[in-house]
């Protein structure tokens, strides 16, 4: 089986910073593309950034040059650093990997529990 766990979200500021970290364990052979989603309440799941396994990158609009996405391949790890954040960034994030768990397994989508962020004074 594999589980995403989430760590890092709370209650900061505006103008403040975070940094959300998702660690993947479990029966994992490879991971393609590993992200990150929020959901603020009464509003769709959207994507907020995204990193291949090669280590490209792509952002949604409204976080380019405040957030960064990284990944520590070794220990099957994916970080969003969150700066500058505002009150609209206050959501619930969801961790998401596409993970193949052996050599001839499809690859599946995986989803952790979620964290909140709120931006507030």
């Amino acid at each position: 089986q594999v589980q995403l766990v989430e760590s890092g979200g709370g209650l900061v500021q505006p103008g403040g910073s975070l940094r959300l970290s998702c660690a993947a364990s479990g029966s994992i052979f490879s991971i393609n593309v590993m992200g990150w989603y929020r959901q603020a309440p009464g509003k769709q799941r959207e994507s907020v950034a995204r990193t291949t396994s090669d280590g490209s990158t792509n952002y949604a609009d409204s976080v380019k040059g405040r957030f960064t996405i990284s990944r520590d391949n070794t220990k099957n790890t994916v970080y969003l650093q969150m700066n500058s954040l505002k009150p609209e960034d206050t959501a619930v994030y969801y961790c998401n990997a596409q993970i193949q768990t052996s050599r001839h397994a499809y690859t599946g989508r995986y989803w952790g529990q979620g964290t909140q962020v709120t931006v507030s004074s």
